[in-house]
């Protein structure tokens, strides 16, 4: 057995001896921390990177119709979305118009958009009475330059209402001009282009509208009833003959009520449904077959040729919804 006097000599060494090795773990484990966080925050950087995304439409129900679901998926992604109307709606109803009727459309996109997690801005510009001048060129240019954007959405230029037809053109107009420092020197210009895309529609001259993404919205199609559900001033009125001779309050209450919201999400499904069907390989392209087959409700965008032109692999990054 070892003697005390000895057992207080080694315990005296190993004392001496462990300020040193504990200085040096302490370094060791330090240092091992502060790399993993760097390490951490360099990749969790090039994972979480935000998306900004600015749609414009030519009046408050355009963007909500065409782009709602993809906007609630970036958003629940942590991306910022924002919807233009680039029109106020003041005379989009059977019975009102003007000032009452442009604030209430206001008010109603901004309850869609709280729902879909996205910001929201309506232009004081007429219903019917947009021009592509070069006034209003520049508005669209400082909003893009001013969201900072990734992507723009927009109109085809090819559609019936001239309203939607001067949106995509002012749209197009503006690709260029974004990234040119002295055009609107007042607003910082963008280093680089955005992709530019155009909303789903079924004109078939001087081209049919020929989709480059499709998204799968079953995961979000409820919350783009919801949203649309609080456009009650075209639920009332334009949605329910397709004319603008009729206006039919929404009931407060009870089965009436419930009738109409079945009503407007029955026309929602099948408008998202359509897309869908009609597009399926594209589905299948980028889902993979299992899944692309199965998807119910979708949306779907094509590349304009004036903004910056990605690869797939970078659209794929661009909506990061494609898991196979």
């Amino acid at each position: 057995m070892k003697t005390q006097s000895y057992l207080k000599k080694e315990k005296t060494e190993i004392t001496r001896h462990l300020p040193i090795s504990t200085s040096i773990l302490s370094v060791v484990f330090i240092v091992a921390v502060i790399c993993g966080i760097l390490l951490s925050s360099k990749c969790s950087g090039a994972e979480e990177r935000v998306l900004r995304i600015i749609a414009f439409g030519a009046h408050p129900d355009d963007c909500e119709l065409k782009v709602g679901g993809t906007a609630a998926l970036w958003a629940s992604k942590g991306h910022k979305v924002k919807f233009v109307s680039v029109t106020n709606g003041d005379i989009g109803h059977a019975k009102e118009a003007g000032g009452p009727l442009a604030r209430r459309r206001t008010e109603e996109v901004k309850r869609a958009a709280k729902i879909l997690g996205i910001e929201t801005e309506v232009l004081d510009i007429h219903d019917g009475e947009l021009m592509p001048t070069l006034e209003n060129r520049k508005k669209i240019v400082r909003l893009i330059r001013e969201w900072k954007a990734d992507i723009v959405i927009s109109h085809r230029p090819n559609d019936y209402h001239p309203d939607h037809r001067y949106t995509g053109i002012l749209v197009q107009d503006a690709a260029f001009m974004v990234i040119v420092p002295w055009f609107c020197p007042d607003t910082p210009h963008l280093p680089k282009n955005p992709v530019f895309l155009y909303m789903s529609d079924n004109f078939q001259k001087p081209n049919p509208f020929n989709p480059d993404v499709i998204v799968d919205i079953d995961p979000v199609f409820d919350k783009k009833f919801e949203a649309i559900w609080q456009l009650e001033s075209q639920i009332e009125s334009l949605w329910v003959k397709g004319d603008f001779e009729v206006v039919s309050p929404i009931p407060k209450e009870g089965q009436e009520r419930q009738k109409r919201m079945e009503q407007v999400r029955n026309m929602l499904a099948n408008r998202a449904s359509s897309i869908a069907d009609k597009y399926r390989d594209k589905l299948i392209e980028f889902y993979g077959e299992e899944k692309g087959k199965t998807v119910k409700f979708a949306e779907a965008f094509e590349l304009c040729e004036y903004g910056r032109r990605p690869s797939k692999e970078e659209l794929k990054e661009l909506f990061p919804f494609f898991v196979k």
